[in-house]
């Protein structure tokens, strides 16, 4: 399923909602197969073939909390597209796509790697800023 445009795409990571801008989501897939590779990185559960292409996949709740990933269970993949690598982040759910503007951050709010606030079932969900996390990600990536 494509996601390109404006927006973002709601995802459950780590038990929580947290957004991704859909100018960096290539597709959501159903991830099986999933070949386990060593990594200092404890975030990195593998990589997965999409599309006859080895990709790395990296758990996005993990990556969030500095947390090793959880044991194996039936998840969603959503491939990103970051500093020109794809990656596919797993998460426990791609929950619904939000067509409007990010809302800025709270005032007192501090989350380094949130670009603002999306509204979503009477919460304020986090919008995930996968450049400030782009440099942790693609290190988790390449190892």
């Amino acid at each position: 399923m494509n996601q390109r445009g404006s927006g973002f795409l709601l995802v459950r990571a780590g038990g929580r909602s947290v957004g991704l801008d859909l100018a960096q989501v290539v597709e959501v897939i159903y991830l099986a197969g999933v070949r386990a590779v060593p990594s200092m990185e404890p975030s990195v559960r593998g990589v997965v073939a999409i599309h006859g292409r080895l990709v790395p996949m990296v758990h996005l709740g993990s990556l969030l909390e500095g947390l090793a990933h959880p044991a194996e269970m039936e998840t969603t993949g959503v491939v990103v597209i970051i500093e020109g690598k794809r990656v596919c982040l797993e998460v426990e759910a791609a929950e619904i796509m939000v067509r409007e503007p990010a809302l800025p951050m709270p005032a007192g709010e501090t989350l380094p790697w949130a670009v603002g606030v999306a509204r979503y079932n009477g919460e304020l969900v986090p919008l995930l800023d996968l450049s400030a996390l782009s440099s942790r990600l693609v290190e988790a990536a390449s190892q």
